[in-house]
């Protein structure tokens, strides 16, 4: 379901200056909050947006099937790059424990999960740890044809063994609730006959599991900018069932006045801070106060005209409760 627009300014760049440019902080979102709030072109986005009972519109829908769309669109791979630097800013996922299981919510063409199998082809000495080739990555998204070029993408990396470590299945994150498999109720309260469940189960289990035994990381990467504002908190809470107690849930999204937020038209807002492109995709911009995020600004340079680039980004990590 995700993409993440580079615009141009560093696509071209060597693995290194890649990873440093995304993990950096180049300016301070204070100032450029300063420059755009004082700024008259961009008065419409600051501007109150009304309320469900004021508005006459209808709130934005699920856009699924914009994406769906967008992927068939883009069938070829044009927009696959893999994110290493997820690798600096989630130290956790490369030096996680044996037997780490991995959940990725809207994997799109699988540059997330990509960069976390082959994490372990990293030299040692550039790490503390090498991660263990028994981590296993499940991945989901609401499009059956993004699910089979990640599948193509992954399967041809070089050095990247993929059996029984990766397993992509379609899911519609905004509209369904996660398979049993993968963290059944049984198993989540530690008590019932939780073999009685074995209905409909993928082939990777083995034949005395019930289920795959919950999470250890969720990644949500741009995955949730791409759903309506009004269903997140619903999506955010059915992600953390899925995960162990203590598990970690992984976020990186857009934040509030990133270059691509300001390049949107007045038409094309239907919401506080939340957009819909001529395609139907939606795309939020969030803020500190909407989680307990930090803000990571990037300034870049597109190599083609020139052009100075600010990008502003929000991450965070969320740990499950243990009890």
């Amino acid at each position: 379901m995700e993409v993440e627009e580079a615009g141009g300014g560093v696509e071209n760049a060597g693995k290194d200056e890649v990873e440093a440019e995304y993990h950096s902080h180049d300016f301070e979102w204070e100032d450029l909050r300063a420059e755009v709030e004082s700024d008259p072109a961009f008065s419409y986005h600051l501007s109150p947006f009304p309320g469900p009972a004021a508005s006459t519109a209808s709130p934005p829908q699920p856009s699924s099937e914009a994406w769906r769309s967008f992927h068939r669109r883009h069938a070829s791979g044009k927009f696959f790059k893999e994110r290493r630097y997820l690798l600096k800013e989630f130290p956790e996922l490369p030096n996680s424990k044996d037997c780490a299981k991995i959940l990725e919510v809207g994997c799109g063409n699988g540059s997330t999960a990509v960069s976390i199998l082959r994490s372990s082809l990293v030299p040692v000495r550039e790490r503390k740890k090498r991660s263990n080739e028994s981590i296993t990555v499940f991945v989901c998204d609401c499009s059956k044809d993004t699910l089979e070029k990640a599948n193509e993408i992954i399967s041809n990396t070089k050095g990247v063994d993929i059996k029984d470590r990766f397993h992509p299945f379609l899911m519609d994150v905004s509209k369904e609730f996660f398979p049993d498999w993968l963290f059944c109720n049984a198993c989540k309260s530690s008590h019932g006959n939780c073999h009685e469940m074995r209905k409909q189960l993928p082939d990777f289990l083995r034949e005395n599991q019930c289920c795959v035994g919950g999470m250890d990381f969720i990644t949500m990467i741009f995955t949730l900018s791409a759903i309506p504002f009004a269903i997140m908190p619903s999506t955010i809470e059915q992600c953390v069932s899925v995960l162990k107690p203590g598990g970690l849930l992984l976020f990186r999204d857009y934040g509030l006045y990133d270059m691509t937020m300001l390049r949107f038209l007045p038409h094309q807002r239907v919401g506080f801070w939340e957009y819909m492109r001529s395609d139907g995709t939606l795309s939020y911009f969030f803020t500190l106060d909407t989680l307990e995020l930090e803000y990571c600004c990037v300034r870049s340079v597109n190599r083609k005209n020139g052009k100075k680039m600010q990008r502003v980004w929000v991450h965070g990590k969320f740990m499950k409760p243990t009890s």
